[in-house]
């Protein structure tokens, strides 16, 4: 799938109307009001440091005088799915109202039952290609996979993926997730694949099991999920994670340790995430008003401090409404001009290859 989708926002005129779950100004009061009565919202799987969430949910509480309950952080988009499932008849704490999943998690939630659609009133600013037609799923915002490094203890940062089978990254190299549930981690081995297979999508899922098994092999790769401070300390000197992560860490760390944050030369993989409403959700009022939140400008400007790229950024860009010191702290465009934005089904096949062979072709429990 060619990148230009990602910026084909359009401005059009938002068409109003209530039988279609897109919301007017009436309706968003009635949301508000209805939220207010919920009194919370539950989301899962959002750490505070990614992609600017940390803000963005306080600034929701603070718009909105909610309750945000925020479910376990560090969890992977096949929890978030498992999530909903556990808690179909449950209306309490551990239920989650939304989900910010992996693409490929999007339509098959859909399928399961899982999802109730509603479409924001910004819904004409989404790609379409980017949103389910019915509303279940939407685009939030997309990066691209990129080599976060501990420089205080890797010399030398890696260039491109070949790089990482080598003496220099000895006990270094880590995933940030599990890449049997975890979409980022799942898109870190489709990415070596696609390097490794010279831009073969078919063959991306099994040449990146071989390259992980291999990094496995020469004793590079760290069985153990990297994180901002696993990085810090050296236990995962070198994290394969979304670039807006690593550019978060860089700014959290503050130069203790001096983080690099490299885009590989090939196989450049940009992955999207997509918002969901559970079917289930306790609090559909505080759900629909979080949404309509994140894909306010308010919101996707949040994500894009975030060092995302926000599914309607072009719209935001043809209207001015980007501020230039937020564009200046973003990476060079050039980096991600090789950036690859795999299709559903492509994404759909790697994922049943990646999750279901890594126990037998890598051997690596990743915890």
């Amino acid at each position: 799938m060619k990148k230009t989708w990602a910026y084909l926002g359009t401005v059009a005129a938002v068409a109003i109307c209530a039988s279609t779950g897109m919301a007017s100004a009436a309706s968003i009061d009635d949301l508000v009001a209805g939220a207010k009565q919920e009194g919370q919202l539950t989301v899962i799987a959002l750490p505070r440091d990614w992609c600017g969430y940390g803000a963005l949910i306080d600034g929701f509480k603070t718009k909105y005088g909610l309750k945000v309950n925020e479910l376990n952080p560090d969890a992977g988009s096949g929890d978030e799915v498992e999530a909903i499932k556990a808690n179909k008849s449950n209306k309490g704490p551990q239920a989650p109202d939304v989900i910010d999943v992996g693409l490929s998690f999007g339509p098959t939630a859909k399928t399961d039952g899982l999802l109730a659609p509603y479409k924001v009133s910004t819904w004409d600013t989404i790609p379409a290609s980017a949103k389910d037609a019915d509303g279940a799923w939407y685009g939030d915002y997309y990066g691209v996979l990129a080599f976060e490094v501990n420089k205080d203890i890797v010399k030398k940062s890696p260039t491109d993926w070949a790089d990482l089978l080598g003496a220099d990254y000895k006990n270094a190299v880590a995933v940030a997730g599990d890449p049997r549930a975890s979409n980022q981690a799942i898109q870190a081995v489709f990415a070596a694949g696609l390097s490794g297979a010279n831009g073969d999508i078919a063959k991306a899922g099994e040449a990146g099991l071989k390259f992980f098994a291999d990094l496995n092999k020469n004793g590079n790769f760290v069985p153990v999920i990297g994180k901002v401070a696993s990085l810090a300390q050296g236990a995962t000197p070198l994290i394969i994670r979304w670039d807006y992560n690593a550019l978060a860490d860089r700014d959290t760390l503050k130069g203790n340790p001096d983080v690099d944050v490299v885009v590989p030369k090939s196989g450049v993989v940009a992955g999207v995430y997509v918002q969901a409403i559970s079917a289930y959700a306790p609090h559909p009022n505080a759900a629909k008003l979080w949404m309509e939140y994140l894909y306010s400008d308010e919101g996707q400007l949040g994500w894009l401090k975030g060092y995302c790229h926000p599914i309607r950024f072009q719209d935001l860009a043809n209207n001015k409404k980007i501020p230039t010191d937020v564009l200046a702290k973003l990476p060079p465009a050039e980096a991600y001009a090789k950036a690859v934005f795999p299709t559903l089904d492509e994404q759909g096949k790697a994922k049943e290859v990646i999750t279901k062979q890594w126990d037998a072709v890598v051997g690596a429990n990743v915890k």
